[in-house]
């Protein structure tokens, strides 16, 4: 959840590598690697997918599980969902692998209004009310567990 600060949200543009018009917003971020903490994981996918390295990270928010089909195989994920804040808006994404250079159409800031009025398909589902309910109340007091999702 990077927001900037006049707290509109990031969100990538995703699609099937194989069919553009399959596609969906998505919030930034990634696998862990080797012996990173979650934390390091966290900003080194920012940096890698967005060009942002100007990060305050704060707590985690959210957890989700969940599971879909995407580029021919089915991708299960324990997602974490961290409150970030830059004022670096500026997207260059330098650091993609493969499948996500053919898989990713570019960045934009959403406002919340902008994101509750959207038609399009975004990830995680009622991301609009759970960053509405951020800006309202602030953080949860510890992290909470989102449904699961099965695609």
């Amino acid at each position: 959840m990077l927001l900037d600060p006049r707290d509109r949200i990031l969100l990538l543009h995703g699609h099937e590598p194989e069919d553009a018009s399959d596609d969906w917003w998505f919030t930034p971020g990634g696998g862990v690697e080797g012996d990173e903490t979650r934390e390091e994981a966290a900003l080194r996918e920012l940096a890698e997918e967005t060009g942002i390295t100007e990060v305050d990270l704060g707590p985690v928010l959210w957890r989700r599980t969940c599971s879909f089909p995407f580029a021919g195989r089915r991708w299960d994920q324990d997602e974490w969902y961290y409150l970030a804040r830059t004022t670096q808006t500026a997207i260059e994404a330098r650091g993609l692998t493969e499948l996500e250079r053919r898989s990713v159409a570019g960045a934009r800031w959403w406002t919340c209004q902008e994101l509750n009025q959207a038609h399009e398909t975004v990830y995680p589902t009622k991301l609009a009310e759970l960053l509405r309910r951020l800006l309202d109340e602030g953080p949860p007091a510890g992290p909470e567990t989102l449904d699961t999702e099965i695609v």
